[in-house]
C-alpha cells in the first residue's frame, strides 16, 4: 500500500508560534465546556433530529473544525490537557496565564451563573475570561425534565439503535426497553446545553459586548449515548473504548469580523492546540516552546499558513497505558503499551469502526508507520 506524505509529518507537530510574540489583542473570551457532549448530536454536525438552534448558530457566525482530538479519553485529564496544553496537565493553566496578561478570570458552573457574572457592570472592566462548563448531558440528567416534552414522539429513526455491546461495562440499563427512553432524555439535555448557550450569547448582546468577545464553545470528550451499542465515555466499554463519538468532540470559535463565518476547516485539531492558539491570540506568555499543541489561530481566521509549516498530518492521545494515532483516514489504538488488544480503522471506508484492520497484511504498512509515530510522541510529550 502506497504511504502519502501524511504519515510522514511528525516533526511539524510541536512548531512553535508562528510569529514572533506581539502585544497580542485582549478580547473578552467565554470557553463553554459541555461536558460529554458528543458532535453527532449537535445540528451543526449533521444532527437532523435535535434543533441546537444556539450552539448552531455559533457555527454560522464562526467556524468549526471537523474533527477535533481529545487531550484523553478520560473527562477530567481531557479537560486538564485542554486547559494546560500538556499531556501531563502539568503547566500552568489557562486561568494563570491569562490572568498574568491582565485577564479577570472566572469559572462558573452554568449558563445562570454566567450570565450573572456578564451582567455584573464590574465584569466587563477590564478583559475577562470566563470558563462555563454546563454539565446537562452528565447522569442523572438534571435538566432533562423540562426538556422531554420536546421529544415525547419522538423515534430518532436516523440514529443506531442496537442493543447493548458484548462488552457493555456500565449503564446496561439504558438499553432494550429503555433504549427510547434514554435517547430522549440525552436529547432533553442536549436541548438544556443548547439554550444555556443562548442565554449566554443572549446577555452579550444585550450588554452590548458580542462584538468584543470570542466565544469557544467545545467538550472535554464525548459519549457514544447508544451508538456501538455502549452510553457513557470510553469506560463504558471492557477495555475501554476509544471510539470518535468519545474522543472527537466539537469545537466552535466565533468572534465577529475576527473568525471566518460558516468556516469548517478539514485539519485535524487537537485539545492541545487550544492554549498555543489564545497565547498567539492575547498578550498571554506561551508557558514553554516544548508543548504538544500548535496555534491554529491562522486556520480559524481564514488565512493561509506559511508553506514551510504545513499544519500536521496526526493527532495523538494516551489515556493510560493506551494510546490513539488519528490521521485524516486512518486511527490506530493500541493498548497495554502495544500488548493489545489493539484496532486500526479505515475511517473513510469505516466510518462507524466497526471491522478493524489492524491484523490485516495489507494495513501493514499504515500500522507500523502510525506505530512509530505514537510511540515517539508518547516518549516525548507523555513519558
Amino acid at each position: 500500500m502506497n504511504l502519502s506524505r501524511r504519515h510522514l509529518v511528525f516533526g511539524s507537530l510541536a512548531l512553535p508560534a508562528l510569529a514572533a510574540k506581539k502585544p497580542g489583542e485582549t478580547p473578552h473570551i467565554v470557553l463553554i465546556l459541555a461536558e460529554n457532549l458528543p458532535a453527532w448530536m449537535l445540528g451543526c454536525y449533521g444532527n437532523k433530529e435535535i434543533q441546537t438552534l444556539h450552539i448552531d448558530r455559533l457555527a454560522q457566525t464562526g467556524t468549526r473544525f471537523q474533527t477535533h482530538i481529545a487531550g484523553h479519553a478520560l473527562p477530567g485529564p481531557a479537560r486538564a490537557s485542554l486547559l494546560t496544553g500538556n499531556a501531563a496537565g502539568k503547566t500552568p493553566n489557562l486561568d494563570q496565564l491569562l490572568g498574568a496578561a491582565g485577564y479577570a478570570t472566572r469559572s462558573v458552573n452554568s449558563g445562570a451563573e454566567a450570565v450573572q457574572f456578564i451582567d455584573d457592570p464590574a465584569s466587563a472592566a477590564k478583559p475577562f475570561f470566563l470558563t462555563v462548563t454546563l454539565s446537562a448531558l452528565t447522569p442523572p440528567y438534571p435538566a432533562a425534565a423540562k426538556y422531554l416534552d420536546r421529544f415525547a414522539n419522538a423515534r430518532f429513526q436516523t440514529w443506531e439503535q442496537v442493543p447493548a455491546a458484548g462488552n457493555i461495562a456500565a449503564d446496561k440499563d439504558a438499553f432494550g426497553a429503555n433504549l427510547l427512553p434514554s435517547l430522549r432524555k440525552a436529547a432533553a439535555s442536549v436541548a438544556a446545553i443548547d439554550d444555556e448557550v443562548g442565554s449566554i450569547t443572549g446577555k452579550l448582546r444585550e450588554k452590548k459586548l458580542l462584538d468584543n468577545t470570542l466565544i469557544i464553545f467545545t467538550a472535554p470528550t464525548g459519549s457514544l449515548l447508544g451508538r456501538h451499542g455502549l452510553w457513557g465515555g470510553s469506560t463504558a466499554s471492557d477495555p475501554a473504548n476509544f471510539f470518535e463519538e468519545v474522543i472527537a468532540p466539537p469545537i466552535i470559535w466565533t468572534w465577529p469580523a475576527r473568525i471566518t463565518p460558516l468556516g469548517v476547516r478539514p485539519e485535524i485539531a487537537s485539545a492541545f492546540d487550544l492554549v498555543p492558539t489564545l497565547c498567539d491570540l492575547t498578550p498571554a506568555t506561551l508557558p514553554s516552546q516544548d508543548l504538544p499543541g500548535r496555534s491554529y489561530l491562522l486556520l480559524v481566521q481564514g488565512k493561509l499558513l506559511p508553506k514551510k509549516q504545513p499544519w500536521r498530518s496526526t493527532a495523538f492521545l494516551t489515556s493510560g497505558n493506551d494510546g490513539v494515532a488519528r490521521d485524516d483516514r486512518y486511527k490506530l489504538v493500541l493498548r497495554n503499551d502495544g500488548k493489545g488488544p489493539n484496532e486500526l480503522y479505515d475511517l473513510r471506508a469505516d466510518a462507524q469502526e466497526r471491522v478493524s484492520q489492524f491484523d490485516n497484511p495489507q494495513f501493514l504498512t499504515v500500522k507500523t508507520q502510525l506505530s512509530g509515530e505514537l510511540n515517539r510522541w508518547r516518549q516525548k510529550y507523555a513519558g
